[in-house]
């Protein structure tokens, strides 16, 4: 009896709350037809009044169905190898592709319609593909920070020589080809080559060369498009490369974690004698992003033409991953403590590589049309190739050199050659695959290397060709 009245009750309840729903319904589609300010004759567009899909709505929608779609997609895994995160920057390519199919004029949807121009574009390329890469880069610099400095200096000489042969093996396929094809330009292959090696400050670097030319938006528009067409194999390449070498060469991961480890380790720190603020945190994530954001800032002349030739900076990336290394390394400031718990550091690790891949991926899907539209022809095809050789030659050749001749353990070797290549999205994959956060240890050493030298080819290709 008892029963039936509580379900009873439960279904008087949900009556009620449909009554709500439907009387709101439809006193606002009321009020939006009968407006007593519309004129006579005036067109009325009732249901776009009762739904203000603003820019708020549309960037929060996409955003949630690509991570919800994209995780699904990175769980598909077959015989254990899956895109993981990764699948969120494929969703994201199609969805911004997707988006710009939606016309102009869409009525209720035309917010969903994007252009490189549009908001929506913006906040993706900008706010959130960089709080994302900050999150992510500043959770790996505190988990590496306590091994990174006894590995560095263990293995300095062979992280210099990785990054080298790495960056020089990509920079050699793009010559090659634009000495292939001279009707595409260096400036379209500089584009190409910072796209397979997944490097935004190459991408920058090649646009600062073409600065001043009589045409400089025509270059502007051929480097964009190298970048866009090899953007998405540069960054699903490398991340199915560190899966598929353990397998292919049948890798005991246990005992190559353990050799990741030999001659790594550090004493346990005693945190519970240093104060801290708060239990998450926090305080010193905070502190350790806002010093590599100003270190990121700074910029070096790298020519006798000063500030008005090339340049170089850390940026965002490596300024936030060396400071974080250095507070995760020390661990403390006087008596305050720089811990920061490592559940938290997982969540921002992750979080941050799905929300930069988000970022690069809608922004990428909408400027990969507008930009074979724009070119469209045997330039695409020739531009995937060369992109495609550009991602694998390095790092075959990386792994070889790191394998048979530097004699590195399978995950240093890997770890060096996600640095190496510059690649964020690989390095997370990695730390999946190995089970394991020390590799994070290689690709801070081999990055820094490979961010300098991928900058300067990409503007020596230009200005040398």
């Amino acid at each position: 009896m008892e029963k039936q009245k509580k379900k009873n009750l439960k279904w008087l309840w949900i009556t009620i709350a449909l009554l709500v729903v439907a009387g709101i319904a439809v006193w606002c589609t009321l009020s939006a037809i009968y407006n007593p300010n519309i004129k006579d004759g005036q067109e009325v567009d009732g249901v776009k009044n009762v739904f203000n899909f603003g820019t708020t709505f549309v960037l929060f929608t996409i955003a949630f169905i690509v991570l919800a779609l994209g995780y699904l997609l990175g769980g598909i895994n077959i015989k254990g190898v899956s895109l993981g995160t990764a699948g969120v920057f494929l969703i994201a390519i199609l969805v911004g592709f997707l988006c710009t199919l939606i016309p102009e004029d869409a009525g209720l949807f035309s917010g969903f319609h994007l252009t490189e121009d549009s908001a929506v574009v913006d906040t993706f390329k900008g706010t959130i593909q960089n709080i994302g890469l900050v999150m992510f880069v500043g959770s790996v610099g505190f988990i590496a920070g306590p091994n990174f400095f006894k590995n560095l200096a263990k293995n300095f000489k062979t992280y210099i020589v990785l990054g080298i042969v790495i960056i020089l093996s990509g920079t050699l396929v793009a010559v090659l080809f634009a000495l292939l094809t001279p009707e595409y330009g260096p400036e379209y292959w500089s584009g190409v080559l910072s796209g397979a090696l997944t490097s935004t400050p190459g991408f920058s670097a090649a646009k600062d060369a073409v600065v001043g030319a009589t045409n400089q938006a025509d270059l502007e528009s051929l480097i964009t498009l190298g970048h866009a067409i090899a953007y998405p194999f540069g960054v699903v390449g490398v991340v199915l490369f560190v899966q598929l070498m353990p397998k292919f060469l049948k890798a005991d991961m246990a005992k190559e974690r353990e050799y990741l480890k030999l001659g790594g380790l550090e004493e346990q720190r005693d945190y519970s004698k240093y104060f801290k603020c708060e239990d998450f945190g926090f305080l010193p994530f905070g502190l350790a992003i806002v010093a590599g954001l100003l270190l990121g800032s700074i910029t070096i002349p790298l020519t006798g033409a000063g500030y008005d030739g090339a340049t170089f900076s850390l940026g965002t990336t490596g300024g936030v991953l060396i400071m974080c290394l250095i507070f995760g390394h020390f661990g403390h400031i006087g008596k305050l403590s720089l811990e920061v718990k490592e559940s938290t550091l997982k969540v921002l690790r992750e979080f941050g590589l799905a929300l930069f891949l988000l970022g690069a991926g809608v922004h990428g899907g909408v400027s990969l049309v507008e930009q074979i539209s724009k070119f469209g022809g045997a330039i695409v095809g020739w531009g995937f190739l060369g992109g495609a050789l550009m991602t694998l030659v390095p790092m075959i050749v990386g792994f070889f050199l790191g394998k048979y001749v530097l004699k590195l353990p399978l995950l240093n070797n890997l770890g060096s050659i996600t640095g190496g290549m510059t690649s964020t999205p690989a390095l997370g994959t990695l730390i999946s695959t190995a089970k394991t956060d020390d590799v994070a240890s290689a690709y801070a050493s081999t990055y820094p290397i490979a961010l300098v030298l991928v900058v300067l080819a990409s503007q020596l290709i230009i200005t040398l060709m």
